[in-house]
C-alpha cells in the first residue's frame, strides 16, 4: 500500500538463491522509523545476529531512502545504507548524496536489503521496480569509475551506479562505497560488506513520481526555507564558494586542527591546503546535488584531470595527519582513494598511525611523515592488500595494537577519528567517545557551537552542559538522517520546520519534539545492538594521548580531554544507568521494552 511521503514497499534480494521479492512495509514502522538511518537500524536489529562475522553470510545491507525523498525540498536526495560493520563490530550507518537514492524511490521502493553471498562476482540492476541480478565477472578488478561508467552504458541514460573497487573486493576493513565516481558510502567498512558478498554494484533507474499530501503547504515551507538557505552566511557564501575545506584556516588558527597523528594541534602549512588555497590554484567547478541550491562540491583541475575536489575531512586526513602541505599530493591521494573505494578518513589516520609507529621504530614500512610519494604508493597496497599494507587493511586499532602499541591508534570503537582535536572542543570529545558507530563527527557536531557560534556560541574549553547538547544533537541528527536531510540544510533551516515539512509531505501531523522522540528511540535502539554485539561503556572513552597528553603548542595549549565529569552528567541525562545500560523505564518510554541488551 503507498502512502505519501512512502511507498510502503521493500525489494529483497537474496545474492545465494538468487530470490528478487517484494514486502509490505506497515504504517506503524515507517512513522515510526521514517526511513534513512532509523528503517535502516531497525531492520538490522531485527534481521542480524548482533554477534555475526560482518564479512560473513548472516550480515545484511539495508540501502533506505526516507520519507521526503523524491520531493521538491533541498537537501533530501540523499540515501542510507546500514549493517553491521567489520571494521567496529558496531551497527554501522553511513549517508551519501547525488541522485542514487533518488533513483531507489522512483523505482517504486522505500529500502533495498541485500542478503546471502554470491558464488560469483555479480551487481544488482533494478530498473523502475524490474530487478536482476546480473554477472559482473567483466567487472570484478574494475576501480569505481570504471565499473560505473561500464554499468552506465548498459542501463542507460539517468541511471546511478554505487559500487565497490578494490579496496571492497579485497575485504580492506574500512572501503567504501562509491556512488557515480564521486560520492561515497564512506565509513565504517559497507564497501567489503558488499565485497564479502561479490556484490560489485547495484545500478538504479526510476520514474515514479513521489506524491505529497498536501503540495500547497508543501511548496510554501521549501519557499520559506530556500530563504534562509540564501540568507544564511555559511550556505550562502561560505559553502558554496570554499567548499567544506573552508573550515581548514579556522580550525587551524582555533588550535583544533590535528597533526601527525595529533601529536600537535596546528599545521604550519593549512592556508596553503585551504579552501581559499583550491579556489586560487585549481579553478573548481561548483556541482550540488540534486534540488540543491548550495552546491557545496567541487571539481577540480589537476594533473590527472578533471577530478572531485577533496573536502575538508579529506584535506585534513590525507595532508596535516600524515604531515603533508602539497595540495596537489592531496587531491592525487583522493582521486586514488575513490577510485579504489576506501575512505579517506580511516585511510588517512591510519597511514598517519603507521608513520608515528615508524618513527617510533615499532613498524617498518619506510614512511615517514610527510612521504608524499609513500602516500600514494601505500594507499594502493592497502588496498590490494600488498605488503604491509595488508595490515593497514585491518586498521589503525588492529594495526597498533599488533605493533604492540594500542595507545598510537587515534579512534573510537575502532573508527578513526575525524579532524578535529577534541582537546580544544570538549563537547566534541564527548561526541567522539559516545557516537554509536564509532570517531565521529557526524553525530552531534558540536564544533558548530564551539568553533562557529550554530546555533549559539559556547566555551569550548568548558565542560558544564556539554552533556545536554551533545544528546539534544545526537537525537536530533538521528531523526534527520532518517528523513534523510543534509547536514548542511540543517545549519539554516531547523528542525522545527522539519517538521512542518514532514507534514505537509506526508500527512502525518509532526512537531519538532515528535523528531526528538524519534531520534532518541533511534539512537536507544542502536545502543542497545551494539550492546550485544559486545561492546559496554567501555568502549565509550577516546584514545589516552587525548585525555592525558596537553596540547604542547597554540591557542590549545596545556589543555586535555576532561572526559570522566561529562560521561558521568551523559548516562544520567539518557537515562541510562551508570554502567551505560538503558533503563527499563526508558525503554518503556520509547516502546522499546522487548529490546533486549
Amino acid at each position: 500500500m503507498a502512502y505519501c511521503g512512502w511507498y510502503g514497499k521493500t525489494l529483497r534480494v537474496n545474492l545465494k538463491s538468487r530470490a528478487v521479492f517484494e514486502e509490505q512495509i506497515g504504517q506503524d514502522i515507517l512513522t515510526g522509523w521514517l526511513g534513512g538511518r532509523g528503517l535502516g537500524a531497525c531492520i538490522v536489529d531485527a534481521e542480524v545476529p548482533a554477534r555475526c562475522d560482518a564479512l560473513g553470510p548472516e550480515n545484511k545491507l539495508v540501502f533506505a531512502s526516507g520519507p521526503l525523498t523524491g520531493m521538491n525540498i533541498p537537501g533530501v536526495s540523499r540515501f542510507s545504507a546500514s549493517a553491521k560493520s567489520p571494521l567496529t563490530g558496531t551497527l554501522i550507518d553511513s549517508n551519501a548524496g547525488g541522485t542514487w537514492g533518488l533513483m531507489l524511490k522512483r523505482s517504486g521502493y522505500d529500502a533495498l536489503i541485500v542478503e546471502g553471498e554470491s558464488s560469483e562476482p555479480v551487481y544488482l540492476k533494478i530498473d523502475d521496480g524490474h530487478a536482476e541480478i546480473c554477472p559482473a565477472g567483466d567487472l570484478w578488478g574494475k576501480d569505481t569509475k570504471q565499473s560505473s561508467v561500464m554499468i552506465q552504458k548498459s542501463l542507460g541514460r539517468g541511471s546511478s551506479v554505487a559500487s565497490i573497487g578494490p579496496a571492497g573486493e579485497n575485504l580492506v576493513k574500512y572501503a567504501s562505497i562509491i556512488i557515480d565516481g564521486s560520492h561515497a558510502l564512506g565509513r565504517g567498512g559497507l564497501g567489503a560488506v558488499m565485497g564479502a558478498k561479490k556484490l560489485k554494484a547495484v545500478a538504479v533507474r526510476g520514474s515514479k513520481k513521489v506524491k505529497a499530501a498536501d503540495p500547497e503547504k508543501l511548496e510554501f515551507y521549501v519557499y520559506e526555507a530556500v530563504k534562509w538557505l540564501k540568507a544564511n552566511p555559511i550556505t550562502s557564501q561560505g559553502l558554496p564558494e570554499f567548499g567544506t575545506a573552508v573550515l581548514v584556516n579556522l580550525f587551524n588558527e582555533m588550535g583544533v586542527f590535528p597533526a601527525r597523528n595529533f601529536q600537535s594541534s596546528q599545521f604550519p602549512g593549512a592556508r596553503g591546503i585551504s579552501g581559499e588555497a583550491i579556489s586560487e590554484t585549481l579553478t573548481p567547478m561548483r556541482r550540488g546535488c540534486y534540488r540543491c541550491p548550495v552546491k557545496c562540491k567541487r571539481l577540480v583541475k589537476s594533473k590527472d584531470g578533471i577530478t572531485r575536489g577533496p573536502e575538508y575531512e579529506s584535506v585534513w586526513a590525507l595532508g596535516p595527519q600524515c604531515g603533508i602541505g602539497s595540495l596537489d599530493v592531496i587531491v592525487a591521494a583522493n582521486n586514488l582513494c575513490n577510485l579504489m573505494g576506501i575512505d579517506t578518513i580511516s585511510t588517512g589516520v591510519t597511514i598517519g598511525c603507521a608513520m608515528e609507529l615508524e618513527e617510533k621504530g615499532l613498524f617498518q614500512t619506510g614512511l615517514r611523515f610527510g612521504d608524499e610519494e609513500g602516500l600514494l604508493r601505500v594507499i594502493a597496497q592497502i588496498a590490494y592488500r600488498e605488503g604491509t599494507g595488508s595490515l593497514m587493511a585491518e586498521g589503525s586499532r588492529y594495526l597498533a595494537e599488533k605493533c604492540g602499541a594500542p595507545s598510537l591508534a587515534m579512534q573510537v570503537k575502532g573508527l578513526e577519528l575525524p579532524a578535529y582535536d577534541p582537546r580544544g572542543l570538549q563537547g566534541m570529545g564527548l561526541s567522539f567517545a559516545t557516537s554509536n558507530r564509532g570517531g565521529c563527527h557526524m553525530r552531534a557536531y558540536m564544533a558548530g557551537p564551539e568553533a562557529l557560534g550554530v546555533p549559539k556560541m559556547v566555551d569550548r574549553f568548558s565542560t558544564g552542559g556539554k552533556a545536554g547538547l551533545v544528546i539534544t544533537q545526537q537525537n536530533i541528527n538521528a531523526a534527520l538522517d532518517s528523513l534523510i536531510v543534509c547536514r548542511f540544510i540543517n545549519l539554516a533551516v531547523t528542525e522545527e520546520y522539519f517538521a512542518r515539512i514532514f507534514s505537509a509531505a506526508t500527512g502525518f501531523e509532526c512537531q519538532s519534539q515528535d523528531l526528538h522522540h524519534i531520534g532518541e528511540r533511534i539512537w536507544n535502539l542502536e545502543r542497545l545492538y551494539n550492546l550485544r554485539a559486545g561492546l559496554d561503556s567501555s568502549f565509550d572513552t577516546l584514545p589516552p594521548r587525548l585525555l592525558k597528553e596537553p596540547v604542547l603548542h597554540g591557542p590549545s595549549r596545556g589543555v586535555v580531554v576532561d572526559l570522566d565529569p561529562m560521561m558521568s552528567e551523559y548516562y544520567r541525562f539518557r537515562g541510562w544507568s551508570a554502567n551505560g545500560l538503558p533503563s527499563s523505564s526508558k525503554l518503556k518510554e520509547l516502546s522499546l521494552e522487548d529490546a533486549l541488551c
